[in-house]
């Protein structure tokens, strides 16, 4: 293909290719030049212009196919337009020529076809520039039409379409003309030419002025007529041609053009032009001189008209805009509803809610999509007044006894719609307006709660239950009023128990309103569910009692309870008991009494007690859906015995039936139906022994055909296979006009669905307005799904016997009633082989397939669409049900010699699907052979143009079963893509079904192929051409599919996909602003196609897709660019897709577009950061012009003058120019979202995102832009959302405000230092949270601005006690709403939100109780202890110091009991369910026993910040508190109850009260700790680690856990289980923190024990006192109950983590392997440096037979580590590391056990042992130098010298000692040797004197020869310099420790190389600053020493006078420096100051 790519048409080579190959390549060559031709160069191609125009002439005469066609005809007109546009007249000749031609043959069809194409593409493009030619074009197609095929009059159409819209005004001769042509092809038999001409008609509509003037009646009847059998593309296009002429006419003025008839231009007479066709119909003559008969004849108006005209209604509205309907909302909706008053469409009880549908339709799609927020309010008040007024005149009608001024009953029925029609519009605007619909509830102008109300007093049952069902839209909108409004349905229903209407409509209201509360998280009080029973029980009790009422009160009393399920079994579970006796009571006790009470009664107590029946059922029904956790074996065994006597009743029915008639009949129906579904739910085993009725019932129902209208798709659609849809013709389930288009693809009768069909729907989980199907209807479906549960438990005998009865009365039967029935039995087995094959419960009998494959073969060649589809669904499952290989291929076979026998369409599809079908759940084709022959069938089948319906299933099957066969139809996919191609370019557009089956194989072939496209080979450019012929489709689930394809090859093989032409071609389909902007597409499933591949593009390339997006609208004609203009360009392709998710509904389409600009935003928003901020903040305050300005004024009011400052920052007005109009308040919250993440996104980027002064610098030197420049907006858009009305919006806004608290509250302000950024926001904060505090909030935003608060106080922002009181304030108001809550009477939402919002305002001041306590705590706590906030937040800033703590301390009495009774209710709750008989039967202190459920995930999220801030309350109090009883609190508080009475609670001891105090707080922490959840918990693990920690401070609670060692042994076990399975080094730390404390509460322990064994047995005998500390007099450590070993345990875990090569394990039998060690982080020492101080304690807490057990261990442990961590390279951490592994080596050399009798030697020994492995590591590895050498010289001096004289004194140990001196003093690194001289002073020191004298007999002579030697070579640096000081210093000692008689000798020797030491006067002028400051330092020392030994000095002296002259010398230097610097000290006293101060002032 890529031959194709050039400029002129290689012939060369297409002339080789064969006729399928050569149409490609055409196609090939005419996509590249149309790419080509705009960027060609204009010389070029005008010197290329003849050749290209034969090239295309001859393409054109070649019998191009239709995709061809276009492409050609679009070459053309693209080659006149860039090059010479005169030569066109040739090509307009030549096309002309061709159309006259008198050749009809088939072969010539596609030629003409291909000129009439061209001719309209050339004149679009040149226009006026051809002249008057077009007049002889225009008749020469008109000419040609009346004689032209229906493809040819197809392109005929859309050729004069084309023509006019080049041409524009100027073929104004002609519009006349066309007119004619194009209303007689509207009306055309072809679908695809009324579409054709209706777009002609709506491009002649701009310019032809007769068309909305003279002629617009006429047009109306037009299109009317055109509606009638139309598809749904037909109606679409003629109610958009419709809709647009009448909103043109509307807005057109007088002087527009000469009058010319009547002209309507008014809203009333366009609307009653709509309803006429509504009446009548496609029919003659004009509505409005149309006679009351007229309207009144019995013929019915076809539901396509009526459907059509619906939709141009929409249409119309839309044209006119959002701002006409805001203006003229009154009048419309009076029209709207005036429909209903006309007596034909409400004439049956179907059409009335076929009209009702219309309307409704109407306004959600005008009202709900083109209005904003504040509109659909100022509409929904509208509609209130509308309701209030027709209940008005039905109440007056009613009560005037004057029938003169009665209404009629045909009034009182337009009321009832009317009243149906505006309530279900009300619901659905407040259900759209969520929370902020609270301002209408609100206003009492509109009366909307009471208007609705008085609807359920309406007479008529559809008019209550919508009312109801507006109700609940209410209650799920604003949940507070869900409460009220129930008592208010209580209190009417309870005074209006005699009234029927009464009864009826506020039972319905009261189920409704607890449906709603499935949707409102904060519930209702739980009281009112047992209100609510106790009602039913009433109604149900009193029904007996009279006649008039007892239906009512059944039907509402098992309302009520079947409502009340939908509670679930938290509130269920309480009044069970009462409904399983009211579902006995309802039922016969037994079958006999069964059989005598069906002697008994009337047909008005039958129909009573079957209604009654029928509401148990249903009920139990609820119960099923709502309480399966309560559905237990004795439940089930209690409910059996009443669904026993309900099924023997079935056989009782057709009995009572010929009794009394119709009206038993219809309540049989609805108990019927009941029973089904009842069973449908429960295990069939458990009604095991009433299959035989069942079943016999089941198939007189299936065979009965009690309701034939219930067929089709309503039947069928549930068990034919998603994948199957598109052969049914659902074109209209994926789009905007669903809701509408149901009525026509229903396939029944019964009409449209309506409440009065089921008034239990009310209640049921979605929110949509309930439409069910009539009863009847219902019951075939009950009795299918009925009978396919059963199906599978028949025995293999009784199967047979079912089928082979359905196959008799199918025989029996004729015609419709025969299809009716196959279809009835064919839907019940397939859903009877469905249960069979999903549930495994073993192979299907062989005397059961045969009967089944015979009347599944039978539906295969039904002539239903729907029958067929589910036959081969049917076959798909017996073959999966049978599991036979032999089955499956006989099936396979039977197919096959169908397909060669029957010669009718249907048959052949059947077939034909079937084969596709039959290997679906089979796991794929294992028979090559069976899959050639499969493919070889439907290949042949597929090229059978002359039956299109065969071409389509043949093809659907290839693609099914090219995805079933996977890898293996490999072999198949190149024949496959020549097929699919070939047909591609062959088929009519006209023919888009088989076209909708060629892009599946297309799909279904690229997914077999995926990666491999990515190789070279012909098949990716085979679907790049594919894919571009079904883009060029004007068919939109075509394009879906194009777009589908390329999204599949896109993920396999990206670099082949085209993104600057695939990216426009999307935006401009999403984005279709040129008629309507809220139709752009009116395939739902485009839509979705489109976004969805918009999304995965972001994944990769989002950057370069919103680039590409901007190319759109340079692409697009000038009239149509206006709109895409300020979209695309203004704010890109994110803020068009915000502007869409605004207006879309579709719940898929929305995640996709949050999805998609969520993946931009990753990729982008760095880049583009001021762009996405301002984007976020145009939708926030687009729509905050007004609630929030004024909720500031109100609070300026009420605060005053002091709070003027907080809330005068903002006022949100909307900014001018904003791109977005009254966006949603869900598009708001996610824009909230989209902040929250670009504040995340900006944290792991760049630093300067949050440092103001980098920041500001940066953006000087660079054009960077950082979020900290954006502070203000961020505050502001936080502060927008906050106090919007909507509470979704409200808890997001505060989040986001979390946020930024959290990332911008440590952040300093460069231009004041001292503060930081957010102080100046300290107003805006506080005005943000203060809306939140009010009495009306809900308690979920109440517990956020709780949390909000708690971070702002926390975060050290605000330093000034009186700013910080203002926030402090709402916390302590909660605080007393927290005391208070009991005392409040009127209770709106669950107790469960009370619970909620205390511990909400808990945790706050828990939060900041925290930081205030910590804050003087802050240099006393250890390093490794983690900051107690959020993990994610910044440390928090020290808070006013103790400011803070003082604000805290006035509540703390208080707090602290609620803390501690919050702790124990939470602990109560965590018991195991064993132990729930403990609970308190009254609830805990915040949580009632019924709501003890959902209280425990409140608590959950609350209990770690309160279990802290108690820790350290107690903490702070020395854990000495006494309980001083719940002073000054309005609940009742017993935190150390613990389940006790109060009375025996306050006689116990203070001790008792601690210990419950120390285990509750111990136990809630340990349990956690046990298993936290997941690292989402690490907040909570770090609260308890801190917990423990505070708890373990004080000596009292130490003490506890120290006198209990299995506690102690317990918590270890779990620390280490902490330390294992978290990776963070600040948990970590604490754990070893609290394992520091736990040895050191063990340490006091014994320290205890042993001084208290000291005092009792005396100080005479020690020697006899008993050991303690673990190990006693064996030593042993058990496992599990040793403190010790569980520490070492830990410790050893910690250290082998970090350091692996200390397991011989892990590095093999040697510890020290050559592998290098693991590089360690400042933590890691950290942790090292902990682990090594616990273990250097351990041996304190043993006995002396346990230190030596462990002892070898802490030993090798030390070692280890410290050669590990000498391995390391160098740092300060380091450094500190090394020093503690030495103290800790010091502690156990140290330890008393070392020089305890019993186990002396065994410390010696090891020690020694110790020191020779020191010695071996010393020598095994390579030589260290510089400070590893020190380390090593340090320690071995730390056991010369700490260790005992048995240990050091060894003679082979000393030896190596020594040696290793002697190396480090021939070192030549002055540092190292410096050390080495102070490690050996101090050695000279040990208090072995062998050990020294040993030193100093081997080094001694070394020390001095070193020191000797400085005389030749003086210091050069100070650490030369150092280190021989160092070396005197050591000598120095060695002088002092020698022995007197052996001083006399070395004193001289000390002296003499001081001296040697000095300089003369001439050296030490010249001399180095180090040799100086050695003479000084050698005078000094010399002078001080002289006098201490001054014989001897004298003698030298005099021995050796150069040495006296040289010291003279020396001295005198000194003496005379020292005058000089005495003479300059008086000369700088006496210097003037350097300011003058002036004293003479005069």
């Amino acid at each position: 293909m890529e031959l194709a790519h050039s400029l002129l048409l290689n012939e060369e080579v297409c002339g080789q290719l064969g006729d399928h190959q050569r149409a490609a390549f055409i196609f090939e060559w005419l996509s590249f030049l149309k790419r080509l031709l705009p960027t060609a160069d204009r010389v070029e191609m005008k010197q290329n212009q003849k050749n290209l125009v034969d090239q295309l002439t001859r393409v054109l005469m070649g019998s191009p196919g239709p995709p061809t066609r276009q492409l050609l005809s679009q070459c053309f007109a693209l080659l006149y337009k860039i090059g010479d546009p005169f030569l066109a007249t040739i090509t307009i000749d030549k096309c002309n020529d061709i159309i006259r031609s008198r050749d009809d043959s088939p072969s010539f069809l596609p030629t003409r076809l291909a000129a009439i194409a061209c001719l309209g593409a050339i004149y679009e493009q040149l226009g006026r520039l051809l002249g008057k030619t077009f007049s002889t074009v225009v008749a020469n197609l008109m000419k040609t039409l009346k004689s032209a095929e229906s493809q040819g009059r197809y392109e005929i159409m859309l050729s004069i379409e084309k023509i006019l819209r080049g041409l524009g005004p100027s073929a104004l001769p002609c519009h006349r003309d066309v007119y004619k042509v194009a209303r007689i092809c509207l009306t055309d038999r072809a679908m695809p030419v009324r579409c054709a001409a209706a777009k002609c008609l709506l491009e002649l509509q701009r310019e032809a002025v007769f068309l909305w003037t003279s002629e617009l009646e006429n047009m109306a009847n037009i299109c009317f007529r055109a509606f009638e059998g139309s598809n749904y593309d037909v109606r679409v296009i003629v109610s958009k041609l419709l809709g647009t002429i009448l909103a043109t006419a509307l807005m057109a003025k007088q002087g527009t053009a000469p009058r010319q008839g009547p002209w309507r231009s008014s809203l009333e007479e366009v609307m009653a032009l709509l309803w006429g066709g509504f009446l009548r119909g496609g029919g003659g003559g004009s509505f409005l001189r149309a006679s009351g008969d007229m309207l009144k004849r019995g013929s019915s108006v076809s539901r396509d008209v009526r459907v059509g005209i619906t939709q141009a209604c929409v249409v119309f509205i839309s044209c006119l805009g959002s701002k006409w309907l805001e203006y003229n909302f009154m009048t419309l909706l009076a029209l709207v509803l005036e429909l209903v008053s006309y007596p034909r469409v409400i004439q049956n009880p179907a059409e009335a809610a076929c009209c009702r549908c219309c309307i409704s339709f109407i306004l959600r799609a005008t009202v709900g999509r083109l209005l904003g927020e504040r509109s659909q309010v100022l509409a929904a008040k509208e509609i209130c007044r509308v309701i209030a007024k027709q209940k008005m005149a039905v109440d007056a009608t009613l009560s005037d006894s004057n029938m003169e001024n009665r209404l009629s009953a045909t009034d009182v029925a337009v009321s009832q719609h009317i009243l149906v029609c505006t309530l279900q519009e009300l619901g659905s605007l407040i259900l759209g307006l969520g929370s902020t619909a609270e301002s209408l509830l609100q206003d009492p102008s509109a009366g909307l709660l009471d208007a609705v109300t008085s609807v359920l007093l309406d007479p008529s049952a559809v008019a209550r239950l919508t009312a109801a069902w507006c109700l609940r839209c209410v209650s799920v909108a604003v949940p507070a009023q869900a409460a009220g409004l129930m008592d208010r349905c209580l209190e009417r229903l309870t005074a209006l128990k005699s009234c029927p209407e009464a009864v009826a409509g506020y039972s319905a209201a009261i189920a409704a309103l607890l449906g709603a509360v499935q949707h409102c998280p904060l519930g209702i009080p739980h009281a009112k569910g047992k209100v609510v029973l106790g009602l039913a029980e009433d109604l149900l009790r009193s029904a007996s009692q009279n006649s008039r009422l007892a239906l009512q009160r059944t039907q509402g009393g098992w309302l009520l309870l079947s409502a009340l399920m939908t509670l679930g079994p938290a509130v269920m579970v309480h009044h069970l008991p009462r409904v399983l006796l009211l579902w006995k009571c309802t039922f016969p006790l037994s079958i006999q009494e069964l059989h005598s009470e069906c002697g008994r009664g009337d047909a008005f107590t039958w129909q009573v007690m079957l209604e009654g029946r029928a509401g148990a059922l249903c009920a139990m029904k609820s119960f099923f859906l709502h309480c399966r956790d309560l559905m237990n074996d004795e439940v089930i065994g209690r409910l059996l015995a009443p669904l026993t006597c309900a099924i023997a009743l079935l056989t009782q029915l057709p009995a009572l039936i010929k009794c009394y008639g119709t009206q038993v009949k219809n309540a049989s129906v609805m108990f019927r139906l009941r029973i089904y579904e009842v069973l449908s739910l429960l295990p069939p085993k458990s009604y095991e022994e009433s299959f035989g009725i069942l079943m016999k019932q089941l198939l007189s129902d299936l065979t009965g055909l009690e309701s034939p209208e219930c067929t089709g798709l309503t039947l069928l659609l549930s068990f034919c296979h998603t994948s199957d849809a598109p052969l049914l013709g659902l074109a209209t389930s994926d789009t905007d006009h669903l809701f509408i288009e149901e009525q026509l693809h229903s396939g029944s009768g019964a009409g449209a669905g309506s409440l009065e069909h089921d008034p239990f729907t009310i209640h049921q989980l979605p929110l949509d307005v309930p439409l069910p199907l009539p009863p009847s209807c219902c019951l075939s479906q009950a009795t299918v799904q009925l009978f396919g549960l059963l199906f599978p438990h028949m025995a293999g005998a009784q199967s047979t016997q079912i089928l082979d009865q359905f196959s008799n009365s199918l025989r029996q039967l004729k015609a419709s009633r025969q299809q009716n029935a196959h279809i009835h039995m064919a839907s019940a087995l397939c859903c009877g082989l469905k249960c069979l094959g999903s549930g495994h419960r073993g192979l299907l009998p062989e005397d059961v397939r045969k009967p089944a494959l015979r009347l599944l073969l039978g539906a295969l060649e039904s002539g239903s669409e729907p029958l067929r589809c589910a036959a081969a669904e049917g076959l798909a499952r017996l073959v999966q049900a049978a599991d036979d290989a032999a089955f499956t291929v006989s099936v396979t076979q039977i197919n096959f010699d169908k397909l060669k026998l029957v010669r009718d369409a249907a048959s052949r599809s059947g077939h034909a699907l079937a084969l596709g079908t039959l290997y679906r759940y089979m796991g794929g084709i294992s028979s090559p052979q069976h899959l050639n022959a499969c493919v070889g069938i439907l290949f042949t089948l597929s090229q059978d143009s002359t039956a299109p319906e065969v071409q389509v299933w043949a093809l659907h099957s290839l693609s099914l079963l090219i995805d079933c066969a996977g890898a293996m139809s490999h072999a198949h996919v190149k024949p496959t893509f020549s097929l699919v191609l070939r047909l591609l370019l062959t088929v009519p557009s006209a023919q888009v079904e088989v076209l909708q089956s060629l892009g599946r194989c297309l799909n279904a072939l690229i997914t077999t192929l995926g990666p491999d496209l990515q190789a070279e080979g012909p098949f990716r450019s085979l679907c790049l051409m594919g894919c571009a012929v079904m883009q060029d489709s004007s068919d939109c689930l075509l394009q879906a599919q194009a777009i589908s394809c390329l999204q599949q090859l896109h993920m396999f093989a990206p670099r082949y996909v085209d993104l600057s032409s695939l990216v426009p071609c999307l935006c401009g389909i999403l984005l279709d602003y040129s008629v309507l902007a809220n139709l752009c597409s009116s395939y739902l499933s485009l839509r979705r196609a489109v976004v969805a591949c918009l999304r995965q593009l972001a994944q990769r390339e989002a950057v370069e897709v919103s680039e590409h997006a901007v190319t759109l609208v340079k692409d697009l004609p000038r009239r149509d660019n206006s709109l895409l203009d300020i979209t695309i360009k203004e704010i890109g392709l994110e803020g068009a897709l915000f502007s869409l998710l605004d207006r879309e509904s579709d719940l898929q389409l929305c995640q996709d577009l949050r999805e998609t600009l969520s993946h931009m935003l990753g990729s982008m928003a760095m880049a583009k950061l001021s762009h996405w901020l301002k984007l976020c903040k145009d939708v926030l305050s687009a729509s905050a012009e007004t609630a929030t300005a004024a909720a500031v004024e109100t609070y300026q009011e009420e605060e005053g003058g002091d709070r003027a400052d907080d809330d005068s920052i903002y006022t949100c007005m909307a900014e001018s120019g904003s791109p977005f109009s009254h966006p949603r308040w869900s598009t708001r919250v996610f824009a909230t979202e989209c902040v929250c993440r670009i504040i995340a996104q900006c944290e792991s980027g760049d630093p300067a995102h949050f440092d103001m002064a980098l920041a500001q610098e940066r953006r000087l030197q660079e054009s960077a832009d950082f979020l900290v420049l954006h502070l203000a907006d961020l505050i502001r858009m936080a502060f927008m959302a906050a106090t919007d009305p909507s509470k979704p919006l409200r808890i997001s806004g505060l989040q986001m405000l979390l946020v930024i608290i959290h990332k911008f509250a440590a952040l300093p302000e460069p231009e004041f230092p001292g503060h930081v950024l957010l102080e100046q926001y300290q107003a805006n904060v506080g005005a943000a949270l203060r809306p939140a505090f009010t009495a009306d909030t809900p308690p979920d935003v109440t517990a956020k601005a709780c949390q909000v608060c708690s971070a702002w106080i926390a975060s050290g922002v605000v330093s000034d006690l009186v700013d910080l009181r203002r926030v402090h304030i709402l916390l302590t108001s909660s605080l007393g709403k927290v005391q208070a809550v009991k005392e409040v009477q009127s209770q709106l939402y669950n107790e469960s939100t009370i619970t909620m919002e205390s511990l909400a305002v808990l945790k706050a001041w828990a939060e900041v109780y925290i930081v205030a306590a910590q804050s003087p705590k802050q240099d006393e706590k250890p390093a490794w202890l983690l900051q107690p906030s959020d993990p994610s937040a910044q440390p928090p800033v020290n808070p006013a110091g103790n400011g803070l703590l003082r604000l805290v301390q006035a509540d703390l009495s208080t707090l602290s009991r609620l803390w501690l009774a919050a702790l124990q209710d939470h602990a109560l709750l965590n018991l195991p369910h064993e132990y729930a008989v403990q609970l308190p039967a009254t609830g805990g202190t915040f949580y009632t026993a019924e709501t003890a459920e959902q209280a425990r995930r409140h608590y959950s999220s609350s209990w770690a910040a309160i279990l802290h801030a108690t820790a350290l309350w107690l903490n702070s109090m020395g854990f000495i508190v006494l309980d001083e009883g719940p002073a000054n609190l309005s609940r009742p508080v017993t935190p150390t109850s613990m389940g006790q009475s109060t009375s025996l609670a306050s006689i116990r001891s203070p001790e008792d009260i601690n210990a419950e105090r120390f285990y509750l707080i111990l136990g809630i922490s340990m349990e956690f700790l046990c298993s936290p959840h997941s690292d989402s918990q690490m907040e909570n693990i770090t609260y308890c680690l801190h917990t423990l920690h505070a708890l373990f401070d004080v000596p009292w609670p130490r003490s506890k856990i120290g006198n209990d060692q299995t506690l102690s042994v317990e918590l270890l076990s779990v620390l280490h289980r902490l330390i294992v399975t978290r990776e963070s080094p600040g948990v970590q730390l604490a754990v070893l923190e609290l394992v520091r404390q736990v040895v050191c509460a063990a340490q006091e322990r014994v320290r205890e024990k042993r001084h208290s064994a000291e005092v009792d047995d005396g100080a005479a005998e020690k020697e006899t006192l008993p050991e303690f500390g673990e190990g006693h007099d064996t030593g042993g450590l058990v496992p599990g109950k040793s403190v010790v070993f569980g520490a070492l345990q830990l410790c050893l875990c910690v250290l082998v983590r970090k350091l692996p090569r200390l397991s011989p394990k892990l590095t093999g039998s040697n510890p020290v392997s050559s592998r290098p060690p693991l590089a360690l982080g400042h933590g890691d020492y950290q942790l090292v440096s902990a682990a090594l101080t616990i273990l250097s304690e351990l041996p304190s807490i043993c006995s002396p037979e346990g230190s030596v057990s462990i002892l070898p261990s802490i030993l090798y442990l030390l070692m280890g580590v410290h050669r590990e961590l000498l391995l390391q390279p160098p740092g300060p951490a380091l450094g500190l590391a090394v020093s503690v592994t030495l103290q800790a080596l010091r502690v156990v050399l140290l330890s008393p056990m070392a020089r305890a009798e019993k186990c002396q030697g065994a410390w010696a020994h090891l020690f020694r042992c110790a020191l020779n492995t020191l010695m071996d590591f010393w020598d095994s590895e390579e030589v260290f130098h510089g400070v590893n050498e020190i380390s090593r010289l340090t320690i071995l001096t730390i056991f010369l010298r700490l260790a005992g004289p048995e240990v050091t004194t060894v003679q082979p140990l000393l030896a190596r000692s020594i040696s290793k001196f002697q190396g480090c003093l021939e070192c030549k690194d002055p540092v190292v040797l410096s050390q080495t001289y102070k490690l050996l002073l101090s050695v000279f020191q040990s208090p072995a004197a062998a050990v020294a004298v040993s030193f100093i007999q081997v080094l001694g002579g070394a020390l001095v020869g070193h020191l000797q030697a400085i005389e030749k070579r003086r210091p050069q640096n100070t650490e030369e310099m150092q280190a021989v000081l160092a070396g005197v210093r050591a000598l120095e000692t060695l002088v002092s420790t020698a022995e007197e008689e052996h001083r006399s000798q070395l004193v001289p020797i000390l002296l003499h190389i001081l001296i040697s030491f000095l300089l003369d006067e001439n050296a030490l002028s010249s001399a180095s600053t180090a040799a100086r400051s050695l003479h000084e330092s050698a005078l000094q020392d010399l002078m001080r020493i002289g006098p201490q030994h001054s014989a001897l000095f004298k003698a030298l002296m005099l021995s050796f006078p150069s040495m006296k002259a040289r010291l003279r010398a020396a001295i005198m230097g000194n003496q005379e420096n020292m005058k000089a610097k005495a003479a300059v000290c008086p000369v700088l006293s006496k210097k003037s100051p350097t300011i003058q101060l002036k004293t003479n002032f005069l």
